[in-house]
């Protein structure tokens, strides 16, 4: 059974409403109404009304179970400028714009509204740039205690079960951080391997990723980064009760192919099993994720954000409705406290 289809099924007595600031998008709304179809939760599709009608009916999508809302017509919109204004005055944000007339714009008002518990998760990025979207939550959402870094993680699922977590990798950064330092990349690190367990009730097994492995006299800079975002992610986890498996720095074939990591002579719980991959930098990680997808044929869901309160994530313009609604489902599962999502739970993680 692919992850989707586990987290689903443990949605289905937890469902969760998933608010969608580009609503008359026809790949949301296919989404949308599967979502509610499989008895997961309510989506709310966020702009103009009778554009979304319009579309639902040419697509012979029925929006029953679906919530729509218009933000000019909203009555929480003098609320949501109070929270925005606050924001500006004590979060140290810089907003570009009148607070009441950004509670107008779709992103704002969506991450508004889960920033508020009016939500439980958000969707963004079907038609904007990643970049405007990414604004808007960064302007709205606190980060996690005791994390400094928003970043964001890519899930590829293969029908491959003798990689990752059965068949599932869970890639960082991928969309976020272009040069990444120790200290982000430490973050980076844990943040991933904190939603790695909690979507899948495992240990992760994290590789933080360089071109070489266990180097013992490394004078690149970039490998040294590595290896004290290593020690420094190992340290972390614990202080923030996260248990997670982290080894670096380490290649590729060695973190994921136990043959690879046998000839290399490298030893320990994550070599040749890693199911996290922590890249160097947002290159090589936006890179690798897109040619698994595109030429390995993987499904990708993402980009998921971390680092923060709430569960968001920001997709790609490309992404088709399957995409989509996968990507619904891990960010609702993500709202859902791991003690019940996986409620027999009672020793910790399995590894």
């Amino acid at each position: 059974m692919s992850l989707i289809s586990r987290l689903s099924a443990r949605l289905q007595n937890h469902p969760k409403r998933v608010v969608f600031p580009e609503g008359a998008d026809p790949r949301i709304i296919q989404a949308a109404r599967q979502f509610v179809t499989k008895k997961l939760g309510v989506p709310i599709l966020i702009g103009d009304r009778q554009r979304i009608k319009i579309t639902a009916a040419r697509l012979n999508i029925s929006l029953e179970g679906i919530r729509v809302i218009e933000p000019e017509r909203s009555d929480e919109l003098a609320g949501f400028a109070e929270k925005l204004e606050s924001i500006q005055r004590y979060g140290n944000t810089n907003l570009q714009g009148d607070p009441r007339e950004l509670v107008k714009n779709p992103s704002y008002f969506a991450c508004l509204m889960v920033a508020t518990a009016g939500a439980d998760a958000l969707i963004s990025g079907a038609t904007t740039h990643a970049a405007s979207g990414l604004r808007a939550i960064l302007q709205t959402m606190p980060r996690q205690a005791g994390v400094e870094t928003v970043s964001s993680m890519q899930i590829l699922e293969s029908e491959e079960a003798r990689f990752g977590c059965e068949g599932v990798l869970f890639l960082a950064d991928c969309g976020v951080i272009p040069e990444p330092t120790a200290e982000q990349l430490a973050d980076i690190a844990v943040t991933t391997a904190g939603l790695a367990g909690h979507l899948t009730n495992t240990t992760p097994k994290v590789a933080l990723l360089a071109f070489s492995t266990h180097s013992a006299n490394a004078r690149l800079a970039s490998i040294k980064k590595v290896q004290a975002a290593t020690e420094m992610a190992k340290r972390r986890a614990r202080e923030l009760g996260i248990v997670a498996d982290i080894d670096g720095e380490m290649q590729a074939d060695a973190a994921l192919n136990p043959f690879a990591a046998e000839s290399k002579e490298v030893t320990g719980s994550v070599a040749g099993k890693a199911s996290v991959l922590i890249f160097p930098d947002l290159n090589s990680g936006n890179i690798a994720s897109k040619m698994a997808q595109h030429i390995a044929d993987i499904p990708a869901y993402g980009q998921i954000l971390t680092g923060l309160e709430r569960p968001a994530a920001e997709i790609s313009r490309g992404a088709s409705a399957h995409d989509i609604f996968g990507t619904a489902v891990i960010v609702a599962a993500q709202a859902v406290d791991k003690s019940y999502l996986y409620p027999t739970l009672k020793d910790g993680p399995t590894a």
